[in-house]
């Protein structure tokens, strides 16, 4: 790993984010069973994986919306299932889906996050829409980060 690199392939599948200590998947889901899925697959897929212990892990669940925007970095052009750009660090292969699915809810809709955007922002969608839409499931892999300051739409302080 080099010094200072926020992003290590674990190499069984995983990405390690050594600034918040949080482990992602390496693929998404539409990476991994090559479809679509609505808010509620995401759900059954993240425990799917746990049953698979997934990478060793038992303990995977659907992210956060803030730990979405702290995955969106905008100096990052990473390519989708389409060709387009995503912004995500270019360790997680090309390919993947655009829109995350996020744990929270809100009556008929699911949150996610929109990577496609120059600005990444958290989206309201149907909980049973599944277009372009898939989940990268998450776990901590240390204790947790707390950052200072005001967070941005990028999951950025205005320090950084």
């Amino acid at each position: 790993m080099a010094e200072g690199e926020r992003f290590v392939d674990n190499g069984d599948g995983t990405v390690t984010d050594t600034k918040y200590n949080k482990m992602w998947t390496k693929e998404d889901s539409y990476q991994m069973r090559g479809k679509w899925i609505t808010w509620k697959a995401a759900h059954k897929f993240v425990d799917w994986l746990n049953e698979q212990k997934f990478a060793g892990y038992d303990d995977w669940r659907v992210p956060k919306n803030q730990e979405c925007r702290n995955l969106y970095d905008h100096e990052c052009k990473n390519t989708d299932f389409d060709g387009d750009i995503v912004h995500i660090d270019y360790v997680f292969p090309e390919g993947c889906g655009t829109t995350y699915w996020c744990a929270e809810e809100q009556g008929i809709n699911g949150m996610a996050y929109n990577f496609y955007s120059d600005r990444g922002y958290q989206v309201r969608k149907k909980s049973s829409d599944e277009g372009n839409m898939s989940c990268r499931p998450i776990r901590s892999s240390g204790p947790e980060v707390k950052k200072q300051g005001r967070l941005s739409a990028t999951g950025r302080t205005r320090r950084e």
